[in-house]
């Protein structure tokens, strides 16, 4: 499946009139879009790899989210249950945001524009250290954790929290 992202920050006043024109943006393209708090997330590999397991949680029937952008977010978050998994997406006031589309590529490439000219365009999903505190307590990564193998591995840890969410309860 071919997808593309789009990341910025951006202010939310109104969280239920920007989540209905994601999804009319959504249906008129005829793709799927997820924004995601870019603030939790690791880099692109963590997105990718959140990609490629509600894919295959789709294809095999194992889906627990009806709709694969929540499914996305569920791995993304590294939460089992749907309801956590919304602590990785949307608030109000001042946000660093990914839009995730995913689609066919001519539809993924149409809405993106609408999308861009959303956000104040800056690079958000790579990892830092001011990510650090956000990210250790969405993923629950404690000090002992990083003082065994190091505050560097945090994105490595994240993603061993993605490949969990089906295995751990």
């Amino acid at each position: 499946m071919y997808w593309k992202t789009v990341q910025g920050t951006l202010f939310i006043d109104d969280l239920n009139a920007f989540l209905q024109k994601l999804n009319d943006f959504a249906d008129e393209y005829d793709v799927t879009i997820q924004a995601m708090d870019a603030g939790k997330i690791a880099g692109t590999a963590h997105i990718e790899l959140a990609i490629k397991k509600a894919i295959r949680a789709f294809e095999s029937g194992s889906n627990v989210a009806r709709d694969l952008g929540v499914e996305i977010l569920r791995y993304a978050s590294g939460k089992r249950q749907i309801v956590e998994a919304f602590s990785m997406g949307m608030k109000e006031g001042d946000i660093s945001v990914v839009f995730l589309v995913l689609g066919e590529k001519n539809k993924v490439d149409a809405v993106l524009p609408a999308l861009d000219s959303m956000v104040s365009r800056i690079e958000v999903i790579d990892y830092s250290a001011q990510k650090e505190e956000a990210v250790r307590g969405h993923f629950r990564i404690g000090y002992a954790e990083t003082d065994a193998i190091g505050v560097s591995r945090i994105p490595d840890i994240v993603m061993e929290r993605v490949s969990l969410v089906d295995i751990l309860k």
